[in-house]
């Protein structure tokens, strides 16, 4: 078996068989325990889903939103929003590390699956993380970690280990994984930058309230998660 179907089988999430998407639905059965929990103490919960996407929910089952009353709001960039939006769900323009329409806790959770390594330099991830802890009483964030083996994003192995000049000088030359050959410095450059990865001391440095739980694959640590409940 190739590499790209190990990697497919791992993190393929249209495919529902995969690692990936079997994984994410084992993790939903823990966010499902915070939606509970709030729906207990406020009688409906509302979600600001930082970055997200409306198929991403379809791991609930088909009566979770309307079980929990729950009402969740997708910011993404503007322009980046393809889904349209329903009496449940509210697509959102807006910049993640810059929520200022939103006030203090007006949210109950906020929710947040392989974005933050998505934002930009140390800087972005900080006030991305500030506006997590600022909007929602609650949150579960969780991020690809850095020293599993598999990039997550492109799909090749080792290639984010590599020195960045490198990889650069790689994506210029051929087809890295599932990014395509780059034909400009500034495209490879925008193309390697896409995605900066995070350990779990600069993670858990970010979100330091909160319990913090990594998931392995075959003994490796595949993502890691932060929750404040």
């Amino acid at each position: 078996m190739g590499w790209r179907k190990i990697a497919g089988k791992i993190v393929n999430y249209d495919n529902p068989n995969s690692f990936g998407s079997k994984l994410r639905r084992r993790r939903f059965s823990n966010f499902k325990n915070i939606i509970s929990d709030t729906f207990d103490e406020y009688g409906c919960v509302n979600i600001i889903d930082m970055g997200g996407t409306k198929r991403y929910w379809n791991i609930m089952p088909s009566d979770f939103i309307t079980k929990y009353n729950m009402h969740i709001t997708i910011v993404n960039l503007p322009g980046t929003n393809k889904e349209k939006g329903d009496e449940y769900f509210k697509m959102v323009d807006g910049d993640c590390c810059n929520l200022f329409n939103y006030k203090d806790n007006e949210f109950h959770i906020a929710h947040s699956n392989s974005v933050i390594e998505h934002v930009g330099g140390s800087d972005n991830m900080c006030k991305f993380a500030r506006e997590v802890s600022r909007v929602a009483i609650k949150y579960y964030i969780q991020t690809p970690n850095y020293w599993f083996p598999m990039e997550p994003h492109c799909m090749m192995p080792f290639f984010h280990w590599l020195p960045r000049s490198l990889r650069i000088s790689m994506i210029l030359k051929t087809n890295i994984g599932n990014w395509s050959k780059c034909n400009t410095i500034e495209e490879a450059t925008s193309a390697i930058d896409s995605a900066q990865l995070l350990n779990k001391k600069k993670f858990y440095k970010l979100f330091h309230d909160s319990i913090r739980i990594t998931e392995r694959f075959m003994l490796l640590p595949k993502s890691i998660i932060a929750i404040r409940n």
